[in-house]
C-alpha cells in the first residue's frame, strides 16, 4: 500500500515505514503528525484518486530528526568590474517515519 501526499507544497511518496526527507517542521523528535492532503491512495488493486484530495485519507508519520544539508556555494562575478562575491547557503531538512496509511 502507498499514498501519495501533499506537505509544505511538496508531493510525496508514502510507504508503510518508509523514510521521507521533507523542509524543516518546528516540531520536537517523536512528535506524531497526521497528513489530511493526500491526492492518491493505492493497496495493490484499488486506487483512489482524489479531487483534489481523497476524503477520509490520511497518513500517520513520526518526526525523527533534523538536519542541515551540505553547502551550496554560489559565486558572483563580473568581468573587468572588480566584482566578485561568494555566497554560502545550507537547506535545513527534517526526516519523517511513515508510520499508517488510511484510506
Amino acid at each position: 500500500m502507498y499514498a501519495l501526499f501533499e506537505y509544505k507544497g511538496k508531493q510525496y511518496k508514502a510507504e508503510k515505514d518508509a523514510l521521507i526527507q521533507v523542509d524543516k517542521i518546528d516540531a520536537e523528535d517523536g512528535a506524531k503528525i497526521t497528513i489530511d492532503s493526500v491526492l492518491l491512495v493505492s493497496d495493490g488493486d484499488a486506487v483512489k484518486v482524489g479531487t483534489p484530495y481523497v476524503n477520509g485519507a490520511k497518513v500517520e508519520v513520526e518526526v525523527e530528526n533534523s538536519f542541515r544539508d551540505k553547502k551550496v556555494l554560489v559565486y558572483k562575478y563580473k568581468a573587468k568590474k572588480d566584482y566578485h562575491r561568494l555566497i554560502g547557503h545550507r537547506q535545513e531538512y527534517t526526516n519523517i517515519r511513515v508510520k499508517n496509511i488510511q484510506g
